[in-house]
């Protein structure tokens, strides 16, 4: 069983992190209660990819924070990261297991209830269910689902989940309520003022959801 925890997962945007970067984005994430922290940047090159994954690894070694690569296989390999994440139209993740190996956690996003049903336990380890919302971090995102549709879909998978799309503080107890074993943040983080008080303000609102 891989040792992971969901419950507050932040993807890094290289746009919203520019004042602060997402080297120091992370930081101040971790030191606010972050559980896993995503690289994505869908424009920089795989050299760029390692640079950062590097820069992140060693401020996360000794820390129980996960580092997870979207979608660049190659990178999250030469990183050392310790997951791959991919969208349905990113690979197969039968091909994406087999590359990154058994140990490496593997996680694939899902929108609707068939795509969840779809995803095989012994090849993936956890799913990304959303948008639960609009979010204009994400220009080509599928139709919001809401927190009706993520409880749907939840109810179906076979893998722990992690809610994601316009989520913030204040939607925590209904993500939870809702079955996810957590919620995936940009904005919430990414460009805030205090990056650190930010993500302080979520792992609160976990607290209290799961309590």
């Amino acid at each position: 069983m891989k040792d992971f925890d969901l419950s507050l997962y932040l993807v890094l945007d290289p746009m919203l992190c520019a004042e602060l970067g997402m080297v120091e984005t992370t930081r101040a994430a971790v030191a606010g209660g972050a559980t896993i922290i995503q690289l994505r940047d869908k424009h920089a090159s795989t050299a760029a990819m390692i640079e950062t994954g590097r820069a992140l690894k060693r401020i996360l070694h000794g820390t129980n924070v996960r580092l997870i690569v979207n979608d660049n296989v190659e990178a999250a390999i030469a990183i050392g990261a310790d997951g791959l994440h991919i969208g349905q139209d990113d690979m197969d993740a039968a091909d994406a297991r087999r590359m990154i190996g058994p140990d490496m956690i593997l996680g694939l996003s899902a929108e609707t209830e068939a795509l969840a049903c779809a995803i095989d336990a012994d090849i993936v380890d956890y799913a990304g269910i959303g948008p639960v919302f609009a979010t204009p971090t994400k220009a080509d995102h599928k139709q919001p689902i809401g927190i009706d549709g993520l409880s749907r879909i939840v109810g179906l998978c076979p893998v722990p989940s992690v809610a994601i799309g316009g989520l913030k503080a204040e939607h925590t107890a209904d993500v939870f309520s809702a079955g996810a074993d957590g919620l995936a943040v940009v904005s919430a983080i990414c460009g805030r003022p205090d990056p650190q008080a930010a993500t302080a303000l979520i792992a609160n609102a976990i607290k209290e959801a799961r309590r």
